[in-house]
Parts: C-alpha cells; sequence; structure tokens
C-alpha cells in the first residue's frame, strides 16, 4: 500500500462508522447504498492529505479512487486537487489531473465527493476554455453524480463574476427528478445572486412558480424575508 493509504487507514474509528453511514445514506434504495465508510472525518482525511500529497503519484492515486471506502477516495479527490492547484504552471500535470478526474467519475459517487473536488479542478480548468464539458455532463451524464459535477463546477466562473453558465445550465436540470439536483442548482443559483441579484430575480421571474420548492428555496435564502415568502407563496 501507498503511503495516503496507510495513513488513512491509521486514522480508521469505528466508532463514527455508523454515524457516517448513515449521515450519507448508505442503506437499501437510499443514494449512497452500499457505499463503506472507515468512520474518519473530513478535518482528519484533509490533514493526512496535507502531510502525504507530496509523496502520493498517480499510481497511489489509482489506489485509492478504487477503494470499497468513501473516505479514502475522497483523500485520492483531495490529492488530486493538490496536484493541480500547486502546479499552476506545469499545464501537462494539470491536463493529467483533469484526465484523471473525469476517467474516475464513477468513483465520484457522492455528493461530499463531487462538492469538495469538482470546482476547484475542472472548474479552475475550464476558467479560459470552452465549456461545453460541463453542459454535456448535466444534460448526459451517466449518472446524477456527474450531473452534479457539471452543475456545481460553475462555482468558480461565479467566483470570478461569470454567471451566464449556472444559469443556463440550472435551465438544463431546472426538472430534474433528484432532490441533491435540486439542491446543487438551487445552491449555485443562491451564489450567483449574491454576485448579481438582479440577474437571478430575472432568472427566477419566468420559472419560479414551475420549480421544485427545494431548489427555490435554496436559490431565495439570502433574499429579504418578505420577499422569500412571495416566491413561496405563488
Amino acid at each position: 500500500m501507498g503511503k495516503l493509504l496507510d495513513a488513512m487507514m491509521a486514522k480508521a474509528d469505528s466508532a463514527q462508522v455508523d454515524g457516517l453511514s448513515r449521515f450519507f445514506k448508505t442503506g437499501p434504495g437510499q443514494y449512497g447504498e452500499g457505499d463503506s465508510f472507515l468512520g474518519i472525518k473530513v478535518p482528519v482525511t484533509r490533514a493526512v492529505v496535507k502531510e502525504c500529497w507530496k509523496e502520493t503519484d498517480f499510481d497511489d492515486l489509482e489506489e485509492c479512487i478504487a477503494s470499497e471506502y468513501h473516505e479514502v477516495r475522497l483523500a485520492a479527490l483531495l490529492c488530486l486537487v493538490e496536484f493541480f492547484t500547486k502546479k499552476r504552471r506545469d499545464e501537462g500535470l494539470q491536463r493529467r489531473c483533469v484526465d484523471f478526474y473525469l476517467s474516475h467519475t464513477d468513483r465520484i459517487n457522492n455528493w461530499d465527493l463531487v462538492d469538495l473536488s469538482c470546482y476547484p479542478l475542472l472548474g479552475v480548468w475550464l476558467l479560459d476554455k470552452d465549456r461545453s464539458l460541463l453542459y454535456d455532463l448535466a444534460r448526459n451524464g451517466r449518472t446524477m453524480w456527474e450531473q452534479r459535477i457539471g452543475m456545481v463546477s460553475t462555482m468558480t466562473f461565479v467566483r470570478h463574476g461569470q454567471l451566464d453558465d449556472t444559469f443556463a445550465i440550472a435551465d438544463i436540470l431546472l426538472h430534474h427528478p433528484h432532490d441533491l439536483i435540486h439542491k446543487a442548482v438551487g445552491w449555485l443559483l443562491r451564489e450567483a445572486g449574491k454576485r448579481d441579484g438582479s440577474a437571478l430575480r430575472a432568472w427566477l421571474a419566468p420559472r419560479y412558480a414551475a420549480m421544485p420548492r427545494t431548489m427555490l428555496r435554496y436559490a431565495i435564502e439570502k433574499f429579504p424575508d418578505d420577499e422569500r415568502r412571495m416566491y413561496l407563496m405563488k
């Protein structure tokens, strides 16, 4: 085993397993069905990654991303983000990170794995590139996790004041059946609204009455109370 996997296995805490399994919905018919946990919370995983990433290579990442354990897959993704972020002048390495990420989306199979990895990697990579990949993931993703990657990756664009892709991909996913997509879309709409409230209100005007309620509640969370009530009453 590589150092990263060894270090993660050493942090296993059986007392935390049941709670994490319930939190990430691993029961029959739930979105995380069948996933396994070591009982390692995210701050501990981050600390392991901080200690180990410089001594980790892509073979180690392959070993970890293939793991049955949720936290080990997360460690692999966080290491990948470290590679990508710390080597911004090495476009070849960054391209390899992106390719690795996209070739392992079947292992990025819960909301935390998506949300902690996609926008600091794919979002940053696509800032100065064609973004059709995200639209394709949103429209044609093999799983809702790929669709969520398409949506949440636009967080980087929002933080750079670029809102058009967030609104456009929200349109693609507007009538998605799953609550976790509703939450992701609403979250990103809310973040876009922090940058430009008028743009969010203009987007909502023809759509809010037919939006899933969870998506709408997330999107308008920062609106004044009386305005939120108005949207929710109609």
